[in-house]
């Protein structure tokens, strides 16, 4: 894909940057389309919705600005638009998290009970937190053309022409990144529910004290990440080993409200649950279960209220 994809406007020469009211209709209604497709592969770049919200902005004004007239591929442009937008800003978010007190996690997607719950869980099925966690670890071009091949197919090709590289260094980022996320993390092909029994089991020993229910549970090399933002009392690096979890998870610092409700929802396409405390969100819980499913590897508690005002309360349990 080239970077300009004009063909020259049928409308007589007109500045791009001038559309015509049906011409701003049309780029209304192609941008509304890759909306969902755009906020995807921008969010898994950068894991943050705030971030992702604001690629997204830029990338319509310059959309609007150009208009559609004379683009031959609009999605190849806007994604092209998008992801560049997104790495530019990489360096700007890369500083915030280095100044970020404890371990960062991804922003949760949580997936609603409403009319929303498919459109929300379609967001977030892509990648799990668990992996997102993983591609933090990956440069920003590696991520980019691991995300673009690896979740949503691109060939290195096109790849290549979105970044504006030659296809044989993107097949040697790509594959060095697939080789990266390999050795850090496995495929899981644990099912829906067997994650959604593990993840009740594990809120009733961890919110009742059952020290050989959690033991039970937890695998023997278990991490846990706790991610408050510097809000309230959360580890301020991830801790690693069952014992060491354990005893912060029942532990006098690991505070928490005596009455919380717990909500099973969809995150980022798994099954995991939501706590409020009253009608307030309190914290969303993730886990990553082994190959077998019968132990919990990774748990991911996003505690920060910055990360969690999205979340809406709501009756229905979403995995029920």
């Amino acid at each position: 894909m080239p970077h300009d994809t004009s063909t020259g406007a049928p409308d007589g020469g007109r500045s791009a940057g001038v559309p015509t009211a049906r011409a701003s209709d049309e780029a209304t209604r192609v941008y509304a389309e890759h909306r969902e497709l755009l906020f995807s592969i921008v969010y898994n770049l950068l894991g943050s919705v705030a971030d992702t919200e604001d690629v997204l902005q830029d990338t319509w004004l310059a959309w609007a600005a150009r208009g559609p007239h004379g683009v031959e591929r609009p999605r190849a442009y806007l994604v092209r638009i998008a992801v560049n937008t997104a790495l530019a800003r990489q360096a700007a978010v890369a500083r915030r998290r280095e100044s970020y007190p404890g371990p960062w996690l991804p922003e949760p997607l949580v997936a609603g009970s409403g009319e929303d719950a498919a459109e929300d869980a379609a967001r977030g099925e892509a990648v799990s937190l668990a992996m997102l966690v993983v591609l933090e670890t990956l440069t920003p071009l590696s991520r980019a053309v691991f995300i673009l091949h690896e979740v949503f197919g691109y060939p290195h090709t096109e790849i290549a022409e979105i970044l504006g590289r030659s296809a044989a260094s993107v097949r040697q980022v790509s594959h060095r990144a697939r080789l990266h996320v390999q050795s850090r993390r496995t495929r899981r092909t644990v099912d829906r529910r067997t994650q959604r029994e593990a993840t009740e089991r594990f809120l009733d020993a961890a919110l009742g004290g059952d020290l050989a229910a959690l033991m039970e549970i937890l695998a023997p090399d278990v991490t846990m990440w706790t991610d408050g933002g510097g809000h309230g009392r959360a580890a301020l690096r991830p801790i690693r080993g069952r014992d060491k979890v354990v005893r912060l998870i029942t532990g006098a610092n690991f505070r928490r409200p005596d009455d919380l409700d717990i909500r099973y929802r969809t995150v980022n396409g798994d099954p995991s649950a939501v706590l409020f405390d009253h009608d307030a969100p309190f914290a969303v819980m993730v886990l990553d279960m082994s190959e077998d499913g019968e132990r919990v590897d990774g748990i991911y508690a996003v505690t920060n209220p910055e990360k969690l005002t999205h979340i809406e309360d709501g009756d229905e349990d979403g995995d029920a």
